[in-house]
């Protein structure tokens, strides 16, 4: 069992802090990707596996709440450790970081024989923070602007949107790529770093990348002592100013979220028009239009029946013969068509012609008085003359 002395590195909140941003982080990277390059085949595949692409846009909108959220509790624990503890402001950048990252150029170089002493926070780890402040303010304005594109467009020309997007998708690579390159061969390929997941640091990595910090550490000025009096008067200045702060970025986070649903739901639904209604079903086929019958004047074929008759039933059964019935001419009536003989002399009721007509659907309907015309004509054995 090693005794090697353990120093501790980050604390329980901070701990909490990085899960969240790592969570949220990962998922907005994740989703952010297959929708950049949707089309490729790996993509599609994950958006299918997820459920579809609207899944995807949830997840990525849900990870996004969940990094204002990581944001708001960040200000939170600095707010706490700076103003009430008066713990030194180690993250802000100084000359001596240039410095510092030029002599760890020229040390990996072998010019320089010894690596550069660094304090609590690295050049390099410093980089990283601001970078994701600088990366997180872009892609929170950018991310309103997609998400509220609507409102956006009130306040701001309408190419701000597409503009917002090319930035949102360019700065979300660019973030994946720094901590999939930069960040994970520092932190868990060139050594283990375990201090995100134990809060705790041996001491030959604080020898190796935090020698200044471990020189305060062992000459006790790496946490100057406060007066408990002071810190309790503090605490009452800062809780209830965090507070309203963090009450009002609540709101704002909210404003985020709310301020409309979707470019297209927010647009007035279309209403729905009847573009075309017809007065009367027409029949099939469709009839040519038929001079007015003549009165009916007698009965025979040459006295009335042949009139009405050629006005009903002449533009199907004339010139177009359909069904090989031509009721034009009384030889033609009298033969018949391919249903059979349309006039029996005497039987009006074995006539195809009287059963068709009293359905009372025939293309070439007969008035009443027509069709008992006909009738009475084939009692009298149908007569030409």
């Amino acid at each position: 069992m090693s005794t090697e002395r353990k120093y501790l590195r980050f604390s329980i909140s901070d701990r909490i802090e990085h899960w969240i941003q790592v969570i949220s982080f990962g998922l907005l990277g994740f989703t952010g990707l297959i929708q950049k390059f949707s089309a490729a085949e790996i993509s599609v595949s994950l958006i299918a596996l997820l459920g579809g692409i609207e899944t995807v846009r949830i997840i990525h909108r849900i990870a996004s709440i969940g990094l204002m959220l990581g944001t708001i509790y960040h200000l939170g624990i600095a707010g706490y450790k700076y103003y009430v503890k008066r713990n030194r402001i180690s993250m802000l950048p100084t000359l001596k970081d240039v410095t510092n990252a030029w002599g760890l150029f020229l040390y990996n170089l072998n010019v320089q024989k010894h690596k550069p002493q660094q304090g609590r926070y690295t050049f390099d780890e410093k980089f990283e923070y601001w970078a994701f402040v600088w990366g997180t303010l872009v892609m929170g304005l950018t991310g309103f602007m997609l998400w509220n594109p609507i409102a956006s467009a009130k306040f701001l020309p309408g190419i701000f949107i597409p503009a917002a997007k090319a930035a949102h998708s360019g700065e979300a690579l660019l973030a994946v790529l720094a901590i999939a390159i930069w960040h994970f061969y520092h932190v868990h390929i060139k050594h283990l770093n375990k201090s995100m997941f134990t809060g705790q640091i041996s001491e030959h990595e604080m020898l190796e990348e935090h020698p200044l910090e471990l020189a305060d550490i062992k000459a006790g000025i790496a946490e100057l002592p406060q007066d408990p009096i002071q810190v309790a008067k503090r605490k009452k200045v800062f809780f209830p100013v965090y507070s309203m702060v963090a009450a009002a970025m609540l709101v704002g986070v909210y404003f985020f979220i709310s301020v409309e649903e979707t470019a297209i739901k927010t647009v007035p639904p279309a209403e729905n028009l009847v573009v075309f209604v017809p007065y009367t079903p027409t029949p099939l086929p469709t009839p040519f239009p038929t001079p007015t019958p003549a009165p009916l004047t007698g009965n025979t074929w040459n006295e009335g029946v042949s009139s009405m008759i050629k006005s009903k039933c002449g533009a199907c059964h004339g010139t177009t013969v359909l069904g090989g019935l031509d009721m034009h001419i009384y030889e033609g009536i009298m033969t018949g068509g391919m249903s059979g003989e349309t006039i029996i002399p005497g039987d009006p009721d074995a006539s195809i012609i009287v059963a068709r007509q009293s359905s009372g659907d025939h293309p070439g309907q007969f008035a009443e008085d027509e069709l008992k015309l006909v009738i009475e004509w084939i009692l009298a054995g149908a007569p030409e003359e």
